[in-house]
Formats: structure tokens, sequence, C-alpha cells
């Protein structure tokens, strides 16, 4: 299984003006995007420094009510807005296929076109299992980019769940 340190991978390439030239073709990120924060932000911009294209996945309604969440999440309508916003004005829409995920895999098991995979510190065991899967069924295992959670001014990952609580603040300043 290959893992990448997407810090250190970024920090090298820019040191050696190759990003561009060293961009997989087509890469995945996937995630429920419920009120999104600096982590969704870094996410996103991390998966288009990595690939050219991306494939961002974002969880079906009918997925979030199985996770049964212990608060409320937006509209995947919502939801999709908001990540359309933000891709627009970083550029990077005309580089994403937006899909919906009706389960924890998308089109990352079936796929032959996918290179890599971004993911969080927390959903790292996701992509391992991703590649476990991948790779039973004779597909090469995908690149794994781990991102650093952002932190709070306390320390503690800014979360969409600490947000609603109005623990934090999109920008992960503490409220109150």
């Amino acid at each position: 299984m290959v893992k990448l340190n997407c810090h250190q991978l970024f920090d090298t390439a820019f040191e050696a003006g190759t990003v561009e030239e060293n961009r997989l073709s087509l890469i995945s990120v996937g995630g429920t995007f419920d009120v999104m924060h600096k982590g969704h932000w870094f996410l996103l911009e991390e998966t288009f420094h990595a690939g050219e294209k991306a494939i961002v996945g974002i969880t079906s309604d009918e997925f979030v009510a199985s996770m049964k969440k212990k608060h409320a999440v937006a509209s995947y309508e919502n939801r999709l807005r908001d990540v359309k916003e933000f891709l627009a004005e970083r550029g990077f829409l005309e580089r994403a296929e937006i899909v919906p995920l009706d389960d924890p895999f998308g089109p990352t098991i079936e796929s032959d076109d996918l290179e890599g995979i971004v993911v969080s510190e927390e959903t790292e065991v996701g992509a391992e299992a991703i590649n476990k899967l991948r790779v039973e069924r004779g597909k090469k295992p995908l690149l794994i980019f781990v991102i650093t959670m952002v932190l709070a001014d306390d320390g503690k990952p800014i979360t969409s769940t600490r947000v609603r609580k109005q623990e934090v603040d999109r920008y992960g300043h503490l409220i109150g």
C-alpha cells in the first residue's frame, strides 16, 4: 500500500517548480462536506494540487441518514452548492466531476482511471479499505494522500460537528 505525506510531497514539488508536471491525471476525494470549514477548504485545495482532475464525492442524503449522526446535516443540494461555490472561487470547478456517494466507496473501487485518493487522518482507514477491495478485484491500489487535520485555536481539529455545536467558527476560532 502506498501512502504519501502530502505536505512533504508538495513542499518538495513547489521548491522544484514541478507541481503541475507531477500531478496525477485523476484523483478522488469524498466527504459529507457539511458546514464547509477551513479543514474542507484545505482538503479540496490539496486534492487539486495532487491531481489534474478530481472526482469529488459528496454523501447523498440517504447515505448521511444511514450514518446516524448526532446532529442535523444540510441537504445534499445545499452541500453540493457550497462545494461548487468553493471550487468555482478557486478555479477548480472545471477540473472536478462531482458525484453523489451512496456508500463509503463511490466510484473508487471500480474505476480503472483513478490514480490516487486524498483523505484526512480521520478517514485514512477508508482509503486502505478501498485499496484492499481494488487489489482483490485485480486493480492497482491508489496512491493515498493523507492530509493532516486542520486545528482550531484550541489545538483540536476543526469539524462540522464542532462548528454546529458553536464551539468554533469555520476558521477554527473559539466561540464564546
